[in-house]
C-alpha cells in the first residue's frame, strides 16, 4: 500500500535516509512524505503499529524485483532422469544402465528406474522386483532410495536421489 491507500491510524515512520521518526498518524506522515516529494510505502503490514517509510516507490518497486531475480539465479532445477529397463535384463545391460545412473546423480538429479512389463511379462510381476533391488543396490554408494518399488499399472518404478 501507498500513499492515500494506508488507513492505519498510527504507524511507525521511517524517513528516507533509515532514520526513524516515530510513531505518528498516517495523515501527518502522508504529509511528511508530501514535503519531501516522495512516496509512504507501507514496508511492514504485520507489525504493530505497520511500519511505512518515505521513499520513491519507482525505486522501491525495481529494487524489490532486482532481489526476486537475483534469488531466482541462485536456485537449482532439480530434474527427474528417468532410466528404463525389462524384466529379462541380463548383468551388462544392468551395470550400463547404473552407470548412466550414476552420472544423473553425481550431477545432483533424481533418477526414476522403471521396469516395463509388456504382454506375459505381467504375469511375473512380483519375481522381477529383485531387479529394481539390485539396482538400487549397486547405487547405494552415491544414491538413496526416496521412493521404494512400486507398480503402476504396466510399469514398476522407483525414485533415486543424491546420498545426503
Amino acid at each position: 500500500m501507498i500513499n492515500e491507500q494506508i488507513r492505519d491510524k498510527e504507524v511507525r515512520l521511517i524517513s528516507a535516509d533509515g532514520e526513524q521518526l516515530g510513531i505518528m498518524s498516517a495523515r501527518d506522515a502522508y504529509k511528511l512524505a508530501q514535503e519531501a516529494e516522495l512516496d509512504l510505502v507501507k514496508i511492514a503490514p504485520t507489525a504493530k503499529p505497520p511500519v511505512c517509510k518515505i521513499i520513491d516507490y519507482g525505486k522501491y518497486k525495481y529494487e524489490l524485483t532486482r532481489k526476486e531475480k537475483e534469488a531466482k539465479k541462485k536456485q537449482k532445477t532439480v530434474e527427474v532422469k528417468e532410466v528404463r529397463l525389462s524384466p529379462n535384463i541380463d548383468t551388462n545391460d544392468l551395470n550400463t544402465k547404473v552407470n548412466n545412473a550414476k552420472k544423473f546423480i553425481t550431477k545432483g538429479n533424481k533418477v526414476k528406474v522403471t521396469l516395463r512389463f509388456r504382454g506375459r511379462e505381467m504375469a511375473h510381476v512380483q519375481q522381477s522386483k529383485h531387479i529394481l533391488d539390485d539396482f538400487a543396490k549397486l547405487l547405494e554408494d552415491v544414491a538413496a532410495v526416496e521412493k521404494p518399488a512400486k507398480l503402476e499399472g504396466r510399469n514398476m518404478s522407483m525414485v533415486l536421489t543424491v546420498k545426503r
